[in-house]
């Protein structure tokens, strides 16, 4: 239905965090019109025995539905004046709108409010001259050598040993089974697969094994440590018996030539090296980047206060939590609350981003993402065509946008700013 604004007396109470609460009032005149309008609607279609099809008089749908015809037309009217007054009052809700505070008697005036969240008004009274410490960015030789040696582990090969006790590194095999008071089975027991030393076993566990020979089993008294998952069991004791099934040790390749041309296109150990550290020092760099961006972002939000709508935050701890059905409310409010300080952080920095993007006119443009598509195209040796329509269909062409206005805003800011470099450790 349309209905005429100026019939309707509209107020706006401005909270706090860019809540609003509309009080809207309906001319009893107007409710009373959209009632008769709904019983004729539904005269015109209703069956009701002694009558003919559409052929009910309204009196007769009036005194058989009128509660229900009451709470229709309310409806209607509440859902087309709150449309109509957010039009006239120019205001964009970000939140559903939340019905309060229904007042209605049958030949009254009609009044409600509804509370919503706005969009919020960001004042950027300052962007620039700022100090900002970049973390050094340094690779040493044995970080290099920690790779190499995850690269030997990779191609290595378990050599199974039929003798002697297991030893750091060593993969095992073992068959658990947990004993009541008497030092019987309470269950058939179950079999784990396990690296010594990668925390893969609580620690008694790994000690208990540590003393057996393969083929062997014993009966341990184990603890469990008080950073166990399960709350319940920390501090807790048990009796288990532990069967060493088996023991594989590996066997690692040579570090050389041989292993370079194994794992990629190299011809020499030393192109392996310098590869592994370039790549260490681009990732490296990067992460130096994003935590000058982080820095700078703090001092900007800090220089530039303003509130967050509590509806944004709720979105985005909802985002972070992901399924919450299987969680305890208790725990679940918990959680919120816990989250939130990051969450309203998190929720300020894109809302800066996005008002900066916007008052310097730094959005990407359609010709900035063809120009990355084809980088990623040249860089992958394929077709920009086909890199496009692959981003297209996987729903990224828009988190790609997103990637390159960030990227805008913060070369614009690093430019208003003073970035420094770290000392080297």
């Amino acid at each position: 239905m349309n209905l005429d604004v100026s019939d309707l007396q509209i107020s706006i109470d401005e909270q706090e965090s860019w809540r609003r609460v509309m009080n809207v009032t309906i001319p009893a005149s107007i409710v009373q019109a959209e009632e008769r309008k709904a019983a004729k609607q539904l005269a015109s279609r209703a069956r009701l025995k002694g009558f003919r099809k559409g052929r009910v008089p309204t009196k007769v749908i009036e005194n058989r539905f009128g509660g229900a015809l009451r709470q229709e037309a309310l409806d209607t009217l509440i859902g087309s004046a709150y449309k109509e007054a957010l039009a006239a009052q120019e205001l964009r809700p970000i939140s559903e709108g939340e019905l309060e505070d229904l007042q209605y008697t049958p030949e009254e005036d009609l009044t409600f409010a509804i509370a919503f969240d706005i969009e919020p008004v960001i004042e950027l009274a300052r962007l620039s001259g700022f100090v900002v410490e970049r973390p050094a960015v340094n690779i040493s030789d044995e970080q290099v050598d920690e790779v190499l040696a995850r690269i030997q582990e990779q191609n290595g090969v378990w050599q199974p040993l039929d003798e002697g006790k297991p030893v750091e590194k060593d993969l095992v095999s073992v068959t658990i089974t947990r004993l009541d008071d008497e030092g019987e089975p309470v269950d058939e027991g179950r079999e784990y697969e396990l690296v010594i030393g990668s925390g893969d076993a609580i620690p008694d566990i790994e000690a208990s094994i540590l003393t057996l020979e393969t083929g062997e089993t014993n009966d341990f008294d184990i603890a469990f440590p008080d950073d166990f998952p399960d709350e319940s069991r920390r501090g807790d004791s048990e009796q288990v018996r532990i069967a060493l099934t088996a023991r594989r040790q590996m066997d690692l390749p040579a570090l050389d030539d041989d292993l370079a041309k194994q794992v990629g296109d190299f011809e020499t150990l030393a192109e392996l090296t310098t590869k592994v550290r370039e790549d260490m020092t681009k990732e490296a760099d990067q992460q130096a980047d994003s935590v000058a961006r982080s820095r700078l972002l703090d001092l900007i939000v800090e220089a530039n206060p303003f509130d967050v709508p509590a509806s944004m935050i709720r979105r985005y701890s909802e985002g972070i939590m992901g399924d919450v059905s299987q969680i305890p409310e208790e725990r679940l409010t918990e959680f919120r609350d816990q989250i939130r300080p990051e969450a309203e952080r998190a929720v300020k920095r894109i809302l800066l981003i996005e008002q900066i993007a916007e008052t310097q006119s730094l959005q990407a443009t359609d010709d900035d993402i063809d120009d990355r598509v084809e980088q990623i195209a040249e860089a992958n040796n394929t077709d920009a065509a086909k890199v496009y329509a692959d981003l297209q269909k996987a729903g990224r062409i828009e988190s790609l946008e997103r990637e390159l206005t960030e990227k805008a805003v913060f070369d614009f800011l690093f430019e208003q700013s003073e970035i420094t470099e770290a000392p080297s450790s």
